[in-house]
């Protein structure tokens, strides 16, 4: 019930135009004159190229600095980029972090970093001070041993949260089988390698990487360029190059970056994830693409017109028409390092994943064939047109452009020209794109999810009469067998795996004297403390989750409704979701659900190294899946996935810590997941046999 509760809270944070079919190929429009306003350039003695850009529509500046390093090799010390960026723009030479948080606020600025970049906003009066902080955090960085462990400890507990979510397992792999771990791009950061970096380390990588050699510093805003000029240079002068940084991406050096292989053939890629509520399709391949080749804006309207948006081929196709997934989309890279990627990709339940992935294959292969249609063509440059219009409207988007120009070599006037080049792409260059860089024969298809429920299925799909290979990879990305289902006793079902759990925490009978319960947890979000109260009854359910002392949002289930309450707004939740909630009401849900007929058996499975029972009860807008020890019976994770305006959002609840409460054993700490983060809940007073209000429940 808990998992249900934080989802609906998670859940709670175009007009079409048609037009007649014109069978004749349209021509395109004029496109629309673009000013592109040129910046200021300079390049300073140390390196470092300055752009500036004044636009005075707002009292506002903004301030970009990006080091185009080549790709950097992590190898055993992988995630030392992601510390040393965490670690940068608190506190430095001249502030402490708490200053530095304090002044900013004060001027409704903001400042970032990563290892490798730099940012700055704030109202043109303040330009001054806000770019003098921000030179002094890139160029002199507090390394201290409190932040470093801080930060640390953040990135160890987001590698835990990460094994455990389908998605990252999923992007992970992939990247692994496009790239391999000696490729920058293909290495990832794992609980070792980020143990093994130490304060030093980072300190060594900033003062290795962080340099003005490649550097771009692009302002734009309500700026004064001459004086402007004069401050940077004031500010950004003294910044060291590094004369040898050039020899640490040289051939032999560890970030020399060796091409990947070659994709030989077409495979399916499975990665078991024994306990996913979904399954993650990917179709990718490996291209040589640049923003500078003359066919780079017919691949973007290729893969427009495939799936870069609702209005694409795959989504209407497999979300719209057959109703497998949310969404399905496509993305073309550019790279000028190494290679880049196409890929599609989609998010859909185990019991269509192999018909979602041949709805991907068929649509690839569809536009690789078959021309596209003069209104597919024709909306797809309006849509390009529509766009980027609007972005030029944001001044981060004008640095952006005048960055990617000076990286990537491209002709001043590329933006200038940009829509009419589009406008310019035929119907025949688009086939031509799709072909050289839709690669159907030279592809890896990657699919993540649960293999007792998909892998059958997909050891039988067929391309071209053809049954395609399927290979099986950890997740870590290491080739191993296909996995095998763990052989379960015939006398285990759904009903004796309840009945053990309700022997394991106190029994039937001392639990089913309990009238009334009172479970208080708290735990703590982004600094502000989080307190969430359960009361139970036999046939009433109410859960109030406050921040910081102030309620935030209460919920109510019981056999005659279903609503929740946010502030002065209450929500009636629809009749088939209050169905489904009735299943977990009760002061001890199994007690009920052990009589339920529609509560069932699914398997052993493996969770954190324990063997598990999983028993799942699915239902029309909420399924909930619970996983308890083989060897105490004690429910160790909750699983609940609640469908709501067609997407499926799924939370999942660790359990443990067990300890006695006149003599019932309940969960003392919960981990629950809340989004990207991790939440950890404790258990601080537990109450029985309270007399509630009629009010609690209203």
């Amino acid at each position: 019930m808990k998992n249900i509760f934080l989802n609906i809270t998670l859940l709670t944070f175009s007009i079409s135009l048609f037009a007649q079919i014109d069978r004749s190929i349209p021509e395109p429009d004029p496109a629309p004159q673009i000013n592109f306003e040129e910046p200021i350039s300079f390049e300073m003695k140390n390196g470092l190229k300055v752009m500036l850009i004044e636009n005075h529509k707002l009292p506002r500046v903004s301030i970009n600095l990006l080091i185009d390093n080549p790709p950097i090799f992590e190898g055993d010390l992988n995630g030392i980029g992601y510390l040393t960026g965490g670690i940068m723009g608190k506190g430095n030479s001249f502030q402490d972090k708490d200053s530095v948080n304090e002044e900013i606020d004060f001027m409704g600025a903001r400042m970032s970093f990563s290892s490798q970049s730099g940012f700055a906003s704030s109202l043109s009066r303040y330009f001054e001070r806000t770019i003098t902080m921000f030179s002094q955090s890139a160029l002199n960085p507090s390394f201290t041993e409190e932040e470093f462990n801080q930060e640390k400890n953040i990135l160890l507990d987001n590698i835990k949260n990460n094994e455990k979510n389908t998605v990252s397992i999923a992007r992970r792999v992939e990247n692994v089988l496009a790239y391999g771990l000696d490729h920058p791009y293909g290495e990832f950061t794992t609980k070792e390698s980020m143990e093994k970096i130490e304060l030093k380390n980072t300190i060594e990588f900033y003062e290795s990487y962080f340099k003005p050699n490649n550097a771009y510093l692009v302002i734009i805003g309500d700026i004064n360029v001459n004086k402007t000029k004069k401050l940077v240079k004031k500010l950004f002068g003294k910044w060291k190059n590094d004369s040898k940084l050039d020899s640490k991406f040289s051939k032999g050096s560890i970030n020399e970056i060796k091409d990947p292989d070659s994709i030989e053939d077409i495979s399916i890629n499975i990665i078991d994830m024994p306990n996913s509520a979904n399954s993650e399709i990917t179709f990718q391949n490996l291209i040589d693409l640049k923003m500078s080749d003359k066919d780079y804006y017919s691949a973007l309207i290729a893969n427009r017109i495939l799936g870069a948006g609702p209005e694409s081929r795959l989504f209407n196709n497999i979300r719209e028409d057959k109703g497998y997934a949310y969404g399905a989309y496509s993305s073309i890279g550019d790279d000028k390092y190494s290679k880049a990627k196409f890929r599609a990709t989609t998010s859909t339940r185990f019991q269509v994943t192999d018909s979602a992935l041949i709805e991907i294959i068929k649509e690839v292969k569809k536009i690789r064939t078959i021309p596209v249609s003069g209104e597919e063509l024709k909306n797809a440059k309006a849509k390009y047109l529509g766009e980027f219009v609007l972005a030029m409207e944001r001044p981060s988007t004008i640095a952006n452009y005048a960055i990617n120009i000076e990286m990537n070599d491209l002709n001043p006037s590329y933006y200038k020209t940009f829509l009419s080049n589009i406008n310019k792409v035929s119907i025949k260059d688009v086939q031509n794109a799709a072909n050289k860089y839709f690669k159907l024969n030279n592809t890896q298809l990657v699919v993540t999810g649960k293999g007792s429920e998909i892998i059958e299925k997909l050891e039988n799909i067929t391309i071209d009469n053809s049954k395609v290979t399927v290979k099986f990879y950890d997740k870590k990305g290491s080739l191993t067998q296909k996995p095998q289902e763990a052989e379960t006793p015939k006398e285990i079902t759904a009903k004796s795996i309840l009945q053990n759990y309700l022997n394991a925490i106190g029994g039937v009978e001392k639990l089913k004297s309990i009238e009334s319960l009172v479970l208080k947890y708290k735990g703590e979000v982004m600094g502000a403390s989080i307190v969430s109260e359960e009361k139970r009854l036999k046939k009433k359910f109410t859960n109030s989750t406050s921040m910081n002392g102030n309620l935030m949002m209460k919920m109510v289930v019981t056999e005659d409704k279903a609503f929740i309450k946010q502030g002065p707004n209450k929500i009636d939740l629809p009749e088939n979701f209050h169905n489904d909630l009735k299943n977990s009401l009760g002061i001890f849900a199994e007690l009920n659900l052990i009589d339920n007929p529609n509560i069932k058996f699914v398997g052993k499975e493996t969770f954190e190294e324990t063997e598990v029972y999983a028993i799942e009860i699915n239902g029309e807008m909420v399924s909930n899946k619970f996983l308890y020890d083989v060897n105490s019976g004690l429910k160790i994770k909750e699983i609940s996935t609640t469908n709501m305006g067609g997407q499926p959002q799924t939370q999942e609840s660790i359990i443990g810590n067990y300890k006695d409460y006149n003599g019932i054993l309940l969960p003392n700490k919960r981990s629950q997941s809340m989004g990207p983060q991790s939440i950890e809940m404790t258990l601080i007073d537990v109450l029985f046999n309270e007399k509630f209000n009629d009010d609690d429940f209203d």
